[in-house]
């Protein structure tokens, strides 16, 4: 009798919990829903994931969040119907935030080519003395067919300024290289570097192996991480200054001691007027790319007459005609 009374207050038990459940869950579920329906208009702007409609960056970290605030555009919607740009991927964003003017493949997987040298310029910037003399070494010889060269030998010293100039207007992938070496000691140390910087910036589809952009399976990005890299490094005036140059003379120490000089013109056309911008605007800093892997690349800051700042990016044209043709298109919709 104990036993059976022993089960039946059990059961009343259980049967007086299931309201409450049922009621704990519907308010969940209206919590929920109420959540997705109105998180467009308070999204938080430090808010990582609400940022895109993608689930790219869904490996959210509180580390990272930090890196989006509100000037950072918002990608809603993807123009990869558009047949006017040739190019694999496009971003044209606002520098007061909002959503992009225009994305085309942003988070498809990439290869960054020299792209890859404004997140080595800026590492430079923020863990070196401009002032400081280097010598340069053997990590300046690599094999890979057509690289850019800043005309480098074994031996020659260099302030790490020069070596910046040298990395940032020719793509000197040599420069590159020896600054890797002097920050880090080793190229592998360096791309550890990078790669901290890239999470901490927010470029989680990001990887780099090496700090010229050589192409490598473990070398990647997409074209919205390299818009979030460019937009951290042109907070440095440093940086918007050796991105900003059309043309330096380098005079410098070689290996045997005597004076030699070298000058670089940048490879960006549109710093150099060799190709033509859009009416009213006016390119500030930026860098170019190209391997076969890669295409022609081409990631920038422009400003318009009345200083509002965009910032565009092409990942793999199919040549340079055809990058400057589809980066001018890009800027044609900036709004007057």
């Amino acid at each position: 009798m104990g036993k059976y009374g022993s089960h039946s207050r059990k059961r009343r038990k259980k049967r007086s919990i299931l309201p409450v459940v049922i009621a704990v869950s519907a308010m969940l579920l209206f919590g929920l829903l109420f959540y997705f329906i109105q998180k467009d208009q308070f999204r938080n702007p430090y808010d990582l994931i609400s940022r895109t409609d993608t689930l790219c960056y869904s490996a959210y970290t509180p580390e990272i969040a930090e890196a989006f605030a509100g000037d950072l555009s918002v990608i809603r919607k993807n123009n990869d119907a558009d047949t006017e740009n040739t190019a694999q991927t496009g971003l044209l964003c606002s520098d007061d935030g909002g959503d992009a003017l225009y994305a085309k493949n942003v988070f498809s997987k990439m290869n960054p080519a020299s792209t890859t040298k404004i997140m080595t310029c800026l590492l430079a910037l923020e863990n070196a003395d401009l002032d400081k003399k280097i010598t340069v070494g053997n990590e300046i010889y690599m094999n890979e067919a057509g690289v850019s060269l800043a005309g480098l030998k074994q031996g020659d010293t260099l302030t790490m300024e020069q070596l910046l100039y040298a990395l940032m207007l020719p793509s000197g992938a040599d420069a590159a290289n020896a600054i890797a070496v002097s920050i880090s000691g080793s190229i592998d140390r360096f791309a550890a570097l990078m790669n901290d910087r890239a999470k901490k910036i927010g470029a989680c589809q990001t990887h780099f192996s090496n700090a010229e952009g050589l192409t490598d399976p473990g070398h990647y990005t997409t074209c919205y991480d390299m818009y979030l890299i460019l937009h951290e490094a042109v907070k440095n005036p440093e940086f918007l200054k050796i991105a900003g140059t059309s043309e330096y003379q380098a005079s410098f120490t070689s290996a045997d001691g005597s004076e030699a000089a070298l000058k670089w013109t940048n490879t960006n056309l549109f710093l150099t007027g060799k190709a033509e911008e859009p009416s009213g605007m006016k390119a500030v800093a930026g860098k170019t790319g190209t391997t076969l892997a890669a295409g022609s690349c081409l990631a920038l800051l422009s400003k318009t007459k009345d200083n509002r700042n965009y910032y565009s990016v092409i990942l793999k044209a199919d040549n340079r005609a055809d990058l400057y043709s589809n980066m001018g298109d890009l800027l044609e919709k900036v709004p007057e």
